[in-house]
């Protein structure tokens, strides 16, 4: 399915009276409340901006708390209700926008899946929301007597995000708060118009943040969490040319030639950040680093695999252990091993325990065999952190 310009609202405005506190720079895990629920948006294919909307006093800490994720595009400062924030945070988007979806910031454990299966239902159906069925049974009340027993099977519990067409929402929810209407999610408003809502059903731990005891359940829905693990392969080659400095993990190798190449055409290098890059699904060195950018040209690729290392961190992996192999007929790479192991491990962040070099010649088969280029295989693992 073709996807089109999709823009997410964040609302970060609570002032957390029922928490304590603001709850969305609590730690969750290793990280606040807020990066969780930013990392899921910035991650996804599904998402083309975020806009942030958070209260006044609160907007220089979320700048500097969102700086590492790339699609944060406008930090706002929201209204005095929720209807009104949220308008202020559609005003913020992108005029290319197709649809918007509308995210509570305090929903840190959205899974990636489902943020994606909201979207393409709304472009299925005109707009969807993630929602789960009721477990209880719902009563309905009145002076403190029960009226009515809806049947279960017909509740479900509404969840974020919820995507709707992106100027026709724009124009319900002015003409909403214009009326004085107060509804208690997006989902409500664009119901009130006579326009109809697919469900998406979504996981029961994609809870929001409400009171302390939400944060302790979240610590423990993540620690249950099996981390799930990613293998990536990675493959590079390049001629052996004169007049060329001869780079191999970061370390130059006294050889009468070198591998030519855009950048610094470090070999083995290139294959790890593949390998790396193919792990977590996200594309490949030439996607990140174009030949045709003069940015790059003679780069020192140490430098782009620190990129690609907190590519990989931003988009919520570690990085379990890498395995590589340099195939070349000349010169002997072995005492220089020891060197490129902690010049790769110190680019990603890693101890040099969890990365493996090794070195091998093809008995002079082949165009390593006959010195005409050098090329490195690698292969990682990656899991979620």
């Amino acid at each position: 399915m073709k996807i089109p310009f999709v823009s997410a609202v964040i609302l970060a405005c609570g002032n957390g009276s029922r928490f304590g506190g603001d709850k969305l720079f609590c730690n969750l895990s290793g990280k606040t409340v807020l990066e969780r629920t930013l990392s899921v948006f910035d991650s996804s294919d599904s998402y083309n901006e975020i806009i942030l909307v958070t209260r006044s006093d609160l907007i220089s800490r979320v700048k500097e708390l969102s700086k590492n994720f790339s699609k944060v595009s406008k930090i706002i400062e929201g209204g005095d209700s929720r209807m009104k924030s949220a308008l202020k945070g559609l005003e913020a988007v992108n005029d290319e926008a197709q649809f918007v979806a509308v995210h509570d910031g305090a929903r840190p454990l959205l899974e990636i899946e489902d943020a994606k299966a909201v979207v393409e239902n709304a472009i299925l159906y005109g707009a969807s929301i993630l929602a789960f069925p009721a477990s209880d049974t719902v009563k309905t009340t009145e002076g403190g007597f029960i009226t009515s027993t809806p049947d279960r099977k017909t509740i479900y519990n509404a969840q974020t995000p919820q995507v709707f067409p992106f100027k026709e929402y724009k124009a319900i929810l002015e003409a909403a708060i214009k009326a004085g209407h107060d509804f208690t999610d997006d989902s409500s408003i664009y119901e009130s118009s006579g326009k109809k809502v697919y469900i998406t059903e979504g996981k029961r731990t994609n809870i929001k943040i409400t009171y302390p005891e939400d944060l302790k359940l979240a610590e423990t829905l993540i620690g249950k969490e099996k981390p799930k693990m990613r293998i990536g392969h990675g493959y590079d080659v390049h001629k052996l040319a004169e007049n060329r400095k001869l780079i191999l993990g970061g370390q130059e190798i006294p050889f009468e030639k070198g591998l030519l190449g855009h950048s610094d055409a470090d070999v083995l290098v290139h294959a790890i950040m593949d390998s790396l890059l193919g792990a977590a699904a996200m594309g490949d060195i030439g996607k990140l680093f174009p030949d045709t950018d003069m940015a790059f040209k003679d780069a020192d690729s140490i430098e782009l695999l620190k990129s690609v290392g907190k590519e990989i961190d931003k988009a919520g992996y570690k990085i379990v252990n890498i395995d590589s192999v340099v195939c070349a007929q000349k010169p002997k790479i072995a005492p220089f091993i020891e060197n490129m192991r902690k010049n790769i491990a110190a680019a990603l962040g890693i101890d040099i325990t969890q990365v493996n070099v090794k070195a091998t010649t093809e008995e002079g088969l082949g165009f390593t065999g006959n010195l005409e280029g050098i090329s490195s295989t690698a292969v990682c693992i990656i899991e979620d952190k």
